[in-house]
């Protein structure tokens, strides 16, 4: 009765062609260029990542700055739900209490 149903693989239809061979090319490299060789001293084309003292001190002051924000994020939710708990634990206890005892009230 709940038993799932399978889908069965679909058989080809019609005719069915052949997988392409694909056949192998020669590439040729572009002609280049020489360029002269750079002078000591001389920027090459490639970029360069070189890394300072300041710009070390930025990446570790921006990764602190992520960590604290996100920090003070997830116990900012864990504290909102703790007080959430406490106050719904309050209001079952006082519901609680009005339900049990309404002999009690009567004088």
């Amino acid at each position: 009765m709940l038993r799932p149903k399978i889908p069965t693989m679909p058989t080809p239809v019609g005719v069915t062609a052949p997988p392409a061979v694909v056949q192998p090319t020669t590439v040729e490299p572009a002609p280049q260029t020489m360029a002269p060789a750079a002078a000591p001293g001389v920027p090459t084309a490639r970029p360069t990542v070189q890394f300072t003292p300041g710009s070390v001190l930025a990446v570790v002051g921006a990764g602190t700055a992520v960590v604290l924000v996100v920090g003070t994020v997830l116990v900012s939710m864990l504290l909102a739900t703790a007080v959430t708990a406490a106050s719904v634990a309050v209001c079952a206890v006082v519901v609680r209490s009005l339900l049990t005892s309404p002999n009690k009230r009567r004088r």
